[in-house]
């Protein structure tokens, strides 16, 4: 698996070949994960192997010394944070195996992040883009471009309606729709499955872009096994999605780089929380194993909960009236 690469070896490379072994079988971590695991875990082995020390004998000075050369050579604090969480995972996993007896970790403060808030669309915007959509599949002329464009509009309001990742959006099979036509089963992170409702847009633009796609094969242009097919009969790229989307975008009279699957997956969140959705079910919605991933998100609650508040508190009413 290549765990001890960039490290001295022996028995620190051992354990982390244990380690990265449990992320995948355990947990099914994407070989993409193992990679960036592998690249962190072995920076900080490399660096205590300098100093004569293993993952046995690492202390919270070393810890410490270690993230402070990250930030000496400027590294971000996200980035900086990201190998800090690797680095606990890994300690948290030896002391659980009885392969160390404690947690250097445990002493050691994340760096700070500030309050990064997702990049969203208004509904207005997110209205804009899908009428433009819609409008765009209805006018294109028939053949390739009505396809791509019924593709398009039917992908969008998908991904509106169900805030999917877009590696899950592409991926979906053709026959996820046979049992029933109203939610979604999908496979997200870590193999886990969740139901998505679909709302009736979304029905409506995939029937659409079903019956082209049908048409297709009935000319003998060959059967696809994806939701979204390509022409060449794979599916349909996450890159492609978002050259098209922006391309939309554009149409739409909206800043292309505001525009991304991701940017409307975290619309589809906000705009539920504004709504009046409580945080556990847009965990649920949107496939995440923690819901202090879905914190980021309490902001649009907050800016809700005041309004409310003004708007509907008898002091604050007062008050209003008052400076009137």
């Amino acid at each position: 698996m290549g765990a001890g690469k960039g490290t001295s070896g022996g028995k620190g490379a051992s354990e982390l070949a244990l380690f990265l072994d449990m992320l995948s079988a355990e947990r099914g971590a994407a070989s993409n994960t193992i990679e960036a695991y592998t690249r962190d875990l072995s920076e900080f082995l490399a660096f205590l192997a300098v100093k004569g020390k293993d993952a046995n004998d690492a202390s919270p000075e070393q810890l410490r010394a270690f993230l402070a050369g990250l930030a000496r050579k400027g590294l971000a604090p996200t980035s900086r944070a990201r190998k800090l969480s690797a680095i606990r995972q890994f300690f948290r996993f030896l002391l659980a195996e009885g392969l160390r007896g404690d947690d250097p970790c445990s002493a050691i403060d994340s760096p700070r992040l500030g309050r990064p808030l997702p990049k969203i669309l208004s509904l207005a915007e997110v209205e804009t883009l899908l009428e433009t959509a819609k409008d765009a599949s209805e006018r294109a002329a028939d053949g390739t471009p009505r396809r791509r464009a019924l593709r398009l509009y039917a992908a969008l309001e998908t991904l509106y309606a169900t805030g999917l990742r877009v590696s899950e959006l592409i991926s979906l099979p053709r026959g996820v729709l046979i049992a029933d036509d109203r939610v979604l089963t999908v496979k997200g992170k870590g193999g886990r499955e969740r139901l998505v409702p679909l709302n009736e847009a979304a029905r409506a633009g995939l029937v659409a872009h079903l019956a082209a796609v049908r048409e297709d094969e009935v000319k003998g242009r060959g059967v696809s096994p994806w939701l979204f097919p390509s022409a060449g009969g794979q599916h349909l790229t996450r890159q492609r999605f978002g050259q098209e989307l922006k391309a939309l975008a554009s149409a739409a009279g909206i800043e292309p780089a505001r525009v991304s699957p991701h940017v409307l997956r975290h619309a589809f969140a906000s705009h539920l929380l504004e709504r009046g959705a409580d945080l556990r079910t847009v965990q649920q919605l949107l496939g995440h194993a923690d819901i202090s991933t879905t914190q980021i998100y309490t902001h649009v609650i907050e800016e809700r909960l005041r309004r409310l508040v003004e708007q509907h508190h008898p002091l604050a009413q007062a008050h209003l009236t008052k400076r009137g």
